[in-house]
């Protein structure tokens, strides 16, 4: 079904305790807003407006369903969406986004979460393409597990983690964003919605088998954005690696540029049967904070000179 263009908020309106700022973003799910509350603290406002089963006319803010069906289907969604809030607000960590209230209006529901500075990590990957030190992925994936590690201890799971869903701070520090695909828990039935995920960056179990998602399934996810920061794009997609795998793993692709640790790490993380993965973010973690094992080999002349030019190209 087509995704209908629905009207954002206007600018000025008063959403509760919350007045409206201007749309900052949004998806096929969901539109975000800078707001201000009323100590005029800067706030970021997640609305569940699902393009494909709900309309919003020119002039009206109140939500409807473009039909029966869809209607109790966006019901469905909206439950699970003031669900995830609370159980998003449970977690205060600061490698997590920090979720400050959630509440019904307008006939759907909205998530209030608190405004970050700084830029994604895609951002910073396409602004230092193929030059992206050792350094800098582990000090950012090691802190983001973190708030991983206490995203799976509440029993949730994240399931699309991608550098665009990386935030860095102003202060370097990292922190986990947009849990958009966070309705499946470790616990809850499988949800009657269309499964989200994005190619490239999902485990082969987001495509089937979805009874066997696990920490695993994010971790996967984890390997997909550190093979992204090595190579400016995301590594082939699941499932076309299940039917004709032509990935070529990290460690022939980047054999003395990265350490042999990390890129044993990458491939590890991007292993299509999850039993093979690390199972557990801790047991990454560890690894990537080893930073005895960065000693590189020495580079030749012949990759020092291509090293050379294309740092002078880009």
């Amino acid at each position: 079904m087509a995704t209908q263009p629905n009207q954002a908020l206007p600018n000025g309106y008063r959403l509760n305790e919350y007045t409206i700022v201007r749309k900052i973003g949004g998806g096929g799910f969901s539109l975000v807003y800078l707001a201000r509350d009323d100590a005029n603290q800067p706030v970021a406002i997640k609305e569940y407006l699902p393009g494909a089963l709900v309309l919003r006319t020119e002039g009206s803010v109140i939500v409807q369903a473009s039909s029966t069906e869809n209607n109790n289907i966006f019901r469905h969604g909206m439950k699970c969406f003031f669900e995830e809030g609370r159980a998003l607000a449970c977690i205060n960590h600061p490698n997590v986004i920090r979720v400050v209230n959630f509440f019904r209006a307008n006939d759907t529901v909205y998530m209030v979460m608190r405004f970050e500075r700084g830029k994604t990590l895609q951002q910073h990957i396409q602004a230092n393409r193929g030059s992206i030190r050792e350094s800098f992925i582990r000090r950012v994936f090691a802190q983001l597990l973190n708030g991983l590690r206490e995203v799976h201890t509440h029993k949730l799971l994240h399931l699309d983690i991608k550098p665009s869903n990386i935030y860095i701070r102003l202060d370097g520090s990292p922190v986990l964003i947009d849990f958009g695909a966070a309705r499946q828990t470790l616990t809850q039935e499988e949800s009657k919605l269309q499964p989200m995920y994005t190619p490239g960056f999902a485990a082969p179990e987001q495509y089937h088998n979805r009874e066997r998602l696990g920490p695993w399934s994010d971790i996967y996810s984890v390997g997909a954005s550190l093979y992204a920061c090595l190579a400016g794009y995301p590594p082939q997609a699941a499932d076309a690696r299940l039917l004709n795998d032509k990935m070529v793993p990290a460690t022939v692709n980047w054999r003395g540029t990265y350490s042999a640790q990390l890129l044993e790490t990458i491939d590890n993380c991007l292993k299509l049967n999850y039993m093979e993965r690390p199972q557990s973010v801790f047991s990454l973690q560890k690894v990537l904070m080893d930073r005895t094992s960065m000693t590189l080999p020495r580079p030749s002349l012949l990759s020092s000179i291509k090293h050379s030019l294309t740092k002078d190209l880009f």
